[in-house]
């Protein structure tokens, strides 16, 4: 099987450890709800067993609505579009997600080597591989832990979430993270700021992979 790592993906994240006090610091426990000591004890316990994997909260305690406004690119804070207002609203699916507060997702990559491809042609892809997508929150979490993963040109979407419509269907936009260029309704002061954005299911951008993990541990 050829390597279709990313270059963003073999940068090494920082240690759980360090991942933990980052969260800390930007006072994502608080927004969790969870005490510090709790998540810094999560994180010393999955040191040994899962070095280079990426730590993050579950969506149900902080939602990429809170977790937008963390990101940073060339000093700009991250935010959500104006018409994405139900941005809270897409859930995992087809992901499996570990019950509790905290879990860890192994293997992360951009999905480069999947510029250009819809979301309806990369799922397959990619689950015909043994790897499974992003999550919106996971993205946001990689994003915070390492910024480099964000490239103006090579960005990623996150289809493991996506909102489900009262009929049961899917709702035709993905969620996505890329670099605003400060144009239309982003604003010019948002030029260069990470985004959280929407693309539609059926379309292909030569400019965006597809974030994957190889699993999630709890």
């Amino acid at each position: 099987m050829p390597d279709t790592s990313s270059a963003a993906a073999v940068t090494a994240l920082p240690p759980l450890a360090a991942q933990a006090e980052r969260l800390i610091e930007l006072g994502v426990h608080d927004l969790a709800r969870t005490p510090a000591a709790a998540l810094r004890a999560y994180a010393g316990r999955a040191t040994d067993a899962h070095p280079g994997a990426l730590l993050a909260v579950h969506p149900g305690r902080v939602p990429a609505s809170a977790l937008a406004p963390l990101l940073r690119h060339r000093g700009k804070p991250g935010f959500v579009v104006v018409d994405m207002p139900d941005v809270d609203d897409f859930a995992p699916v087809g992901v499996e997600l570990p019950e509790g507060p905290f879990h860890l997702v192994t293997g992360v990559d951009r999905g480069d080597h999947l510029a250009n491809w819809s979301p309806e042609e990369a799922l397959p892809e990619l689950t015909g591989k043994g790897r499974t997508p992003l999550t919106l929150t996971e993205g946001l979490h990689w994003v915070i832990q390492q910024p480099a993963a964000l490239e103006r040109g090579h960005c990623f979407m996150t289809i493991g979430s996506r909102l489900r419509k009262a009929d049961g269907s899917f709702d035709a936009r993905t969620p996505a993270v890329w670099i605003s260029n400060g144009t239309g309704r982003d604003g010019r002061e948002r030029k260069d700021a990470p985004k959280v954005g929407w693309c539609w299911w059926g379309n292909r951008h030569t400019w965006l992979g597809f974030g994957s993990a190889t699993g999630r541990v709890g």
